[in-house]
């Protein structure tokens, strides 16, 4: 009866834990010193920007026409059509380069290296695209800042292009969670940032050394491509002000299909967590230590139903029990009012929380679907990106 006690402790604290982990990170970063952004950029790096697309164009020429808008000059984009008609894709500008490879890809990282070997000159960095993203016209020279301070991954932030629906302001409302916790907070903290499969960008030389002889397919190659730099105890570095503006799920249907890749890529990928934890433990580092916690955590409407179940059960065991998971739910709500009241949060994203059981409810269909996700979702319209954060 003993042990049995002591596993069910233990599975509670391990479930328990992620409902009051960010108010926690929140508190270490609001008593850490902030440290200063350099403000200005010796040089205008060399960019390679990467469009991936996959058996669509339809927004390309609008995710082109924003590059070309870009306050920068010194950057070539590839738009990498994998499986595309690209009879309708006519650019004057020499800055764009069109591929179209022979075969079909269906995979982000063959695309990337598929674009990196054909570069028309050797860039000094290089950033994630997908086909439905917008930019800032400081994109680039956001990223420069913190390339300037010695970072050679850096994740920028992916503002919702679409609120027209209940489910893109929720997905909305999950993405501005993640980018304060995962993003900010994580990489003020001393770890690093997630990163959330576009609006990103590296070294080329890091993104090289960290896939160039691994063939990763499905979805999830951000997830192996973090874990890739984390092993090397390298950090991803944040910024809020590289702006990338993101497609947002808006319909039901759309979002079963892409969150059941995701959830696929957590069982899949959340193994990287003990590895990093280990190397934390031999490395003496906080940032493999806390990204390693990161990576196990499940994805969030999981860990919540996980953790409401734990509260049910201890009903019959321990009022006192019942009392702290209260407490752990009332922290999480707290943490998550934080992250979008630190945000800039659109006040049809708040009116859209009242929703967010209908939302786990087709969460939790899509949990019933991530075995077979890859089967059917590689080709999802309007909505192609691979956040790892779920």
């Amino acid at each position: 009866m003993a042990v049995i006690n002591t596993l069910w402790i233990i599975f509670q604290v391990l479930i328990g834990y992620n409902l009051v982990l960010p108010i926690v990170l929140y508190l270490f970063y609001s008593l850490k010193r902030k440290p200063q952004v350099l403000l200005s950029s010796p040089a205008e790096a060399d960019y390679a920007i990467i469009v991936t697309a996959y058996e669509w164009v339809t927004a390309i020429p609008d995710v082109v026409a924003s590059l070309l808008k870009l306050n920068y000059s010194n950057y070539l984009i590839y738009v990498v059509a994998d499986k595309c008609d690209i009879s309708t894709l006519h650019f004057e500008d020499e800055r764009v380069v069109i591929l179209r490879p022979e075969e079909t890809l269906a995979g982000n990282v063959r695309s990337h290296f598929y674009a990196i070997n054909r570069f028309k000159r050797q860039h000094d960095r290089l950033t994630i695209i997908d086909s439905d993203n917008l930019v800032e016209p400081e994109y680039l020279n956001e990223l420069n800042k913190m390339f300037n301070q010695g970072f050679e991954a850096v994740q920028g932030v992916r503002e919702a292009k679409n609120l027209d629906t209940t489910y893109a302001c929720l997905d909305a409302a999950r993405d501005i969670y993640y980018h304060f916790y995962d993003g900010k907070i994580l990489f003020q903290v001393g770890s690093s940032a997630t990163l959330a499969g576009s609006g990103m960008a590296f070294t080329t030389q890091l993104y090289r050394e960290s896939l160039e002889n691994r063939d990763v397919s499905g979805a999830g190659f951000d997830k192996v491509l973090q874990a890739a730099i984390l092993s090397r105890n390298k950090r991803i570095a944040f910024t809020g002000k590289a702006i990338v503006w993101d497609e947002k799920t808006t319909h039901s249907d759309q979002l079963v299909k892409q969150r059941a890749r995701w959830i696929n890529t957590w069982f899949k990928y959340f193994g990287y967590g003990f590895t990093l934890l280990l190397k934390s433990v031999k490395n003496f580092s906080l940032n493999q230590f806390i990204f390693g916690l990161i990576l196990l955590r499940p994805p969030l409407f999981i860990f919540l139903i996980l953790a409401l179940f734990c509260m049910f059960i201890n009903i019959f065991i321990s009022w006192a029990a019942v009392a702290v998971w209260m407490l752990g739910f009332l922290l999480f709500v707290l943490g998550f009012y934080t992250a979008l009241a630190k945000s800039d949060t659109d006040k049809r994203v708040w009116q859209s929380l009242i929703n967010i059981p209908k939302f786990i409810y087709f969460q939790i269909l899509s949990l019933l679907k991530a075995r077979k996700a890859n089967q059917y979702s590689v080709a999802t319209r309007g909505s192609q990106s691979t956040t790892d954060n779920i």
